[in-house]
């Protein structure tokens, strides 16, 4: 291959991860607020889908509208009775109301620092360090956020292009970064954001060492 097509192959190259070991302890959790609160959240959402005032729903269900106001914040727990009532005033059934209720939780990830993945991507032969701050266990990557180390004494600098949005912020140092035909001036505390599709990557550093998070958010 030509040195000429070999520059032209590199240009157009995708972004790629590769892990350079087996992923690291996390602490994870899958949390729940309160039954209340989370059983006055799907009041609330059910009485906004259906266009309700306050008013209106504790007028249907014969309840006083502080009460209702203080079911739907969680500060008061809903008898069965009473929630047979909101139910039957809201068009809908005690079991649709449990099932949503049951369905408000969320999950949590903790990587500490020291057990933060370092994987190989373009660029890092050059001089280039890129830790994974998170990590997705399911069957399609949501989003990957990175801490990156680069330095000025670097050969060259890569480029990318990937599917979704990029986001990048500026801790420390400064750099010119190519977006397509156009460079941007990133300095610290700069938030940059673009789309994947088009190439892009560092194009030139003016300080000895730089670092910043980028987050690649894929689209669906």
């Amino acid at each position: 291959m030509s040195k000429t097509k070999r520059a032209a192959h590199k240009s157009r190259q995708v972004k790629k991860t590769t892990v350079k070991a087996a992923n690291p302890p996390a602490e994870e959790a899958i949390a729940k607020a309160p039954i209340d609160e989370r059983m006055g959240a799907a009041i609330r959402r059910a009485r906004l889908e259906r266009g309700l005032k306050l008013t209106e729903l504790a007028s249907a269900a014969n309840i006083s509208v502080p009460m209702i106001s203080r079911f739907e914040n969680g500060l008061s727990t809903v008898s069965l009775p009473l929630l047979e009532r909101i139910c039957i005033a809201l068009g809908t059934d005690l079991s649709t109301l449990f099932r949503e209720v049951e369905q408000s939780s969320g999950s949590a990830q903790l990587i500490k620092a020291g057990h933060q993945m370092e994987v190989v991507r373009s660029g890092t032969k050059h001089g280039h360090t890129y830790r994974l701050l998170s990590y997705n266990k399911g069957p399609r990557k949501i989003f990957e956020p990175f801490l990156i180390d680069m330095d000025k004494e670097s050969e060259s600098y890569p480029r990318f292009q990937h599917p979704g949005t990029e986001f990048i912020y500026m801790l420390s140092g400064r750099m010119e970064y190519r977006f397509g035909d156009k460079t941007f001036l990133i300095e610290p505390g700069d938030a940059f954001t673009f789309s994947g599709n088009v190439l892009h990557g560092p194009e030139k550093l003016l300080d000895d060492r730089i670092q910043f998070i980028t987050i690649i958010f894929y689209a669906e």
